[in-house]
């Protein structure tokens, strides 16, 4: 068996025994000890974790009940019930790295999305969909994709298994039965399914299979959704409710084989259908499994509340950096906390974290308030108000009940409206608090007529669309306060709902979305994050028949096919992307094939001009990372920044001295982070000068020679040597230097506590291999 780290996870929750005059506290933990020195049978491991566990227990018997998992494959460790105190007794033994609770802060960051990609490779072709032809060897059939989510809905049209040879003869995973799901529930595209409950479970008790399914069957809808983006067959003729995006739904590997790992579980309360959480015991134990099952790639649309763990007590983190050291690339949505700065999750350089931006397609629904004036609205909601006629408006705050908050009077939360002020009216409502469809039923609740959504400033012109369970559609900002502006210059406002309709080659495209999170990098400010954007607005996939376009407690509609936004939406594109990579290329590191869909990324959109956010600026790397993704061009980046397992612990010694392996300890003076190969290169805190050094590996067809193109930041000046690189073959290593100091701008004003953009990038005449620089200046 290959070597692997020792990962802890030790569950904690309130007990009591016969024996004990008090309750001892107990809690989820993660305890993590590094590489096993040499390779050991399955038994041997799990003797050593009996064995740790017994030196903290009373007896053998306490030792072997508090053992939740057993980590084999990429992660060797366990998750087991401890109190507070017999895991810091762990924690001090030499042997381990860190221990950590894991308490279930993570959960799930919430068609045509393809045809776009396709355009922004720059290639305006009838068939240019940004994917391989399906009967391509590189189409992915070979490749097998694992999904961490919230299960699967097998009998989607999606997930059917025509034409597909048998399953990779490497593949050694099961389908594990459960609820409403047996190992026939499987067959060649979903080749494995599991479920982890147990720390959820260790948590809150036993799963209320009312609102969840004990198996990998998705309740939830978000799995399938993810699923189905990454590796969905080509299904024609279908839309969403209503007849939304109608066209042919597809996967961006849609010959790839899907592995799911459901460790997602709905979080007990008035509604718990809304919001997903997932345990790191739980994620961990997927992770391992996953490596090895024999996936080739992850996706993982699951982020972290609150601040930010450091690597070494961040369980997608560690479990991420043993599957990358096995070749697996692991694909990370990057939240949805924007347009902050410093809200992005899933911050290690041997991730992919996406950032998520729109497409080219709208549903648009005029607005005719009583004015004369015509406002452009957006909604995929299927009713329509009778009549087509003038129907009176108005706004949230004007008609809210007595005692209501005076700063969310505007919102439309629950039991907010008064009935009176409301009935058979449309109301203006602002996005905010709660969530947007809810204040749809808060509407309808109170005798509302339709509902128009609007944005506050910061959301600027992105215009996600709900499936409301009333009429009712969604505006900018700036419409909205048109409408606002109407409505108090009027007596008796009123507007008409006209119906909606789907349109496409909306420009500019693509826009970077405000929810998406920003960097910089909380945990480590010389690593740029996000990586890349992608399709995150507005996406259309298969969805779970148990759960309704909006998951509200009442809405008892059923889909085959939703649409959903989130930085959830826009890591599965990656996630395809980087199957088609590891078809193409099966020796390619993870760190070459995520280097190659960042240096290939663009940061103009499909029209040519710089990408933009909602709000109207033009973005930048702090938003989209390298930029937005084209796997055409990733197929042949010409050279690649790859980095080994060696190379991360390196860096990890140099960010908060974190080390991760005691087989390789910490340097006195490691080298700083910044040193560490990666595609792009970001500077926190310059002073004077700095010089880094960067290698690239040449991947193009035998020889070729490039030359470097500099955009210094503002403020800073940047000097590569050598300037030009020969390669005489294939494979050939070559490196160079990268001198970046301060200087005055102009005027003699010198950039001082922000951050400056550059870009520095190698060229041959046919490839363009393109790293972001981003400094700050101390």
């Amino acid at each position: 068996m290959a070597t692997s780290s020792l990962l802890f996870l030790l569950v904690l929750s309130s007990f009591s025994t016969a024996s004990a005059a008090f309750t001892k506290p107990r809690q989820v933990y993660v305890v993590y000890l590094g590489e096993h020195a040499g390779a050991k049978v399955e038994e041997e491991i799990l003797a050593g974790h009996h064995g740790l566990l017994l030196s903290v227990k009373g007896s053998e018997e306490e030792a072997r009940a508090s053992l939740l998992y057993s980590y084999k494959h990429s992660l060797n460790g366990f998750a087991a019930l401890l109190s507070e105190e017999e895991a810091t007794a762990l924690s001090a033994r030499t042997e381990v790295v860190s221990a950590f609770p894991s308490n279930g802060r993570w959960s799930p960051h919430t068609t045509r999305s393809w045809e776009f990609v396709g355009l922004e490779e720059g290639v305006r072709g009838p068939d240019d969909t940004g994917r391989l032809p399906p009967g391509d060897k590189a189409g992915g059939e070979d490749v097998i994709v694992g999904v961490l989510d919230s299960g699967i809905w097998p009998e989607s049209r999606s997930f059917g298994d025509e034409g597909l040879g048998p399953m990779p003869a490497r593949w050694k995973g099961v389908c594990q039965g459960g609820d409403s799901f047996s190992p026939s529930s499987c067959n060649r595209k979903i080749i494995g399914a599991r479920y982890y409950v147990k720390a959820y479970e260790a948590r809150y008790g036993a799963v209320n299979t009312t609102n969840a399914y004990r198996s990998p069957r998705d309740h939830d809808g978000h799995g399938t959704h993810t699923a189905s983006t990454v590796a969905g067959r080509t299904v024609p003729g279908v839309a969403a409710l209503g007849g939304f995006a109608p066209g042919t739904a597809s996967g961006g590997a849609p010959l790839a084989r899907v592995a799911v790992y459901k460790v997602c579980w709905p979080i007990p309360g008035p509604n718990p259908n809304i919001e997903n959480t997932c345990f790191e015991a739980d994620m961990l134990a997927a992770i391992d499994d996953a490596v090895g099952d024999g996936v080739d790639v992850m996706s993982v649309s699951i982020g972290s509340t609150g601040k930010p763990l450091p690597f070494a007590e961040d369980g997608i983190a560690v479990g991420a950096l043993h599957a990358a050291m096995r070749g697996v690339v692991l694909v990370c949505s990057g939240g949805n906390s924007g347009p902050k700065p410093a809200t992005v999750s899933n911050l290690a350089p041997w991730m992919l974290t996406v950032a998520a931006s729109s497409i080219d397609r709208a549903f648009i629904s005029p607005i005719k308030l009583g004015n004369g004036m015509v406002i452009m609205g957006q909604t995929v909601t299927p009713y329509q108000l009778p009549g087509n006629k003038p129907y009176p408006l108005v706004y949230a705050a004007d008609a809210v009940v007595p005692g209501t908050p005076a700063n969310v009077s505007n919102q439309c939360l629950p039991k907010s409206l008064a009935p009176e002020k409301v009935r058979g009216k449309i109301v203006v409502c602002l996005r905010g608090t709660g969530l947007r469809v809810e204040k749809g039923l808060e509407v309808k609740q109170a005798g509302g007529a339709a509902i128009i959504l609007g944005n506050p400033p910061a959301f600027g012109g992105e215009v996600p669309v709900d499936a409301h369970v009333l009429p009712g559609t969604a505006v900018s900002s700036v419409d909205v306060n048109a409408i606002i502006r109407y409505i108090n210059s009027s007596s008796s406002p009123t507007a008409v709902l006209d119906p909606s309709r789907t349109v496409v080659d909306v420009k500019p495209s693509p826009v970077m979305a405000q929810f998406s999170s920003r960097g910089p990098n909380v945990n480590e400010p010389n690593i740029l994050k996000p990586d890349v954007t992608a399709p995150g607005l507005n996406i259309l996939a298969a969805w779970s028949e148990a759960s309704s376009p909006t998951k509200l407690d009442g809405d008892n509609r059923v889909v085959k096919y939703n649409i959903m936004s989130g930085t959830s939406m826009s890591c599965p594109h990656v996630s395809a992307t980087a199957v088609l990579l590891k078809s193409a290329h099966p020796g390619w590191s993870s760190a070459a094939i995520r280097s190659a869909i960042m240096t290939t990324a663009t940061t103009s959109n499909a029209e040519g001009g710089p990408m933009m956010d909602a709000d109207g600026t033009v973005a930048g790397p702090m938003d989209y990372g390298s930029g937005h993704i084209r796997p055409k061009h990733a197929l042949d980046p010409g050279l690649v920044y790859d980095a080994s397992y060696q190379d991360y612990l390196l860096f990890a010694c140099a960010s908060g001295g974190a080390q991760l392996d005691h087989s390789l300890p910490c340097p006195a003076t490691p080298p700083p982070p910044y040193q560490l190969n990666h595609p792009s290169l970001a500077i926190h805190g310059l002073n004077g000068s700095v010089t880094v050094q960067r290698t690239v590996t040449n991947v193009g067809q035998g020889s070729a020679r490039y030359s470097v193109a500099v955009v210094e930041p503002m403020g800073v000046s940047v000097k590569v040597s050598p300037r030009s690189l020969s390669f005489a073959r294939t494979g050939e290593k070559k490196s160079f230097r990268i001198k970046i100091e301060a200087t005055k701008g102009r005027g003699g004003w010198r950039v001082n506590g922000q951050f400056v953009a550059g870009s520095y990038t190698w060229s041959d005449g046919v490839h363009v291999v393109r790293s972001p620089l981003v400094v700050l200046v101390a």
